[in-house]
């Protein structure tokens, strides 16, 4: 919505509708109903595709007149996805997330469709699914046993699912790979750039900053001094880096302050986080393995070799902190100063370090001479 907004600058006329709980994709596809006079496509939200998808479908859709067309994609591991078995083009079943022996192809739910109204009548006798929600591919499935057609429509295109946190940073990775370097705001002298680098307007590069491309840097945000950056970064807007920071192939949203003296490696930092000065995350294992992160309380293997901390909004470290490789924070959790975190930390929750203070007379210890302390009282 913020981006769209009412459509006017793109020509269109848009209406919201907003979910008034979060009871599953079903659910959220049914409050379309009221909007639609013939047909409608959906996406999931989750996902980045090649925009030449959509008009393939359309022709698609136009030409064969199916009840549904849902557009597929061929996977080497299809475990994680939901796997249809397809009779000529038409989908006759859709298999959740099966093992990977007993997968009925290689064949994906890109997430990608196209209804006509007939969804609406099979969403509103959709039950409720193991996991308390309203499936879309449940519906499908009632569509398919009414003899409606589901048109499977394989694309080759690009596509991309971001169903985990770390997925965010792959995507970073791959959408930063085709920027185009531009420099609106201002570069102090002193400063060293390579590769393509594009910074937005009212942003400033201070003496000493080098950047190593690609590297997107929104607008209005203040980096250095002598500070490193390098490895598919990017910033959003009003972002602050500050004196001898290093970050590396990270994501850093809007309105976050990183202080100086740290290092922020592989990682996803939210909105208004403010990471003090000395923290840091670490993003690679002492025996060099992939990393392993907690899901669903299950140690879930990344696959990535670096892997650094994933880290909500409004979160706020202390000085000297340390993350360690995968570990996760939610939103508005504190983390105090000097602490050593090595496993996730929920939303709203602080963690600090316990600490035993010992406290000596100098002189008693032997560690000063009377004489000195005199001395010293004296001055």
């Amino acid at each position: 919505r913020n981006y769209f907004k009412d459509g006017s600058h793109l020509g269109v006329n848009i209406s919201y509708a907003t979910q008034s709980k979060l009871e599953g994709t079903a659910d959220a596809i049914g409050y379309g109903k009221d909007f639609i006079e013939d047909s409608l496509i959906t996406l999931n939200g989750d996902i980045i595709l090649d925009v030449d998808i959509l008009s393939e479908i359309i022709e698609d859709y136009e030409k064969s007149k199916p009840d549904t067309l849902m557009v597929l994609t061929e996977v080497e591991d299809p475990s994680a996805f939901g796997v249809v078995e397809l009779d000529g083009d038409n989908v006759i079943n859709i298999v959740e997330k099966p093992k990977r022996e007993e997968a009925p192809s290689n064949l994906i739910n890109t997430g990608i469709y196209i209804f006509n109204k007939d969804i609406f009548d099979k969403i509103d006798k959709t039950e409720v699914s193991p996991r308390g929600e309203y499936e879309i591919t449940d519906s499908l499935s009632l569509q398919i046993a009414d003899g409606k057609v589901v048109k499977g429509h394989k694309t080759t295109k690009e596509w991309m699912d971001i169903g985990k946190p770390w997925e965010l940073i792959e995507i970073n990775e791959e959408l930063l790979n085709h920027i185009e370097g531009e420099i609106k705001g201002t570069v102090e002298e002193g400063v060293t750039i390579h590769g393509e680098v594009f910074l937005d307007e009212g942003s400033l590069l201070r003496s000493g900053v080098y950047i190593k491309g690609p590297v997107y840097i929104g607008k209005n945000c203040d980096i250095g001094p002598n500070s490193y950056i390098r490895g598919n970064s990017y910033f959003g807007d009003n972002v602050h880096i500050g004196n001898a920071v290093e970050i590396k192939n990270s994501i850093i949203m809007e309105n976050t302050n990183v202080s100086h003296l740290s290092y922020v490696g592989d990682s996803i930092l939210g909105s208004n986080c403010n990471i003090a000065a000395g923290t840091n995350i670490a993003n690679l294992r002492f025996d060099n393995k992939t990393v392993k992160t907690t899901i669903k309380n299950k140690k879930t293997d990344t696959g990535r070799r670096k892997l650094g901390a994933i880290v909500g909004d409004s979160v706020k470290t202390g000085i000297n902190s340390s993350l360690s490789p995968g570990v996760k924070i939610g939103v508005r959790a504190t983390i105090g100063s000097g602490v050593l975190l090595y496993e996730d930390l929920e939303s709203d929750m602080r963690v600090l370090v316990k600490q035993e203070h010992i406290f000596q007379n100098k002189k008693e210890t032997g560690q000063i001479s009377l004489e000195e302390a005199e001395e010293n009282k004296e001055e």
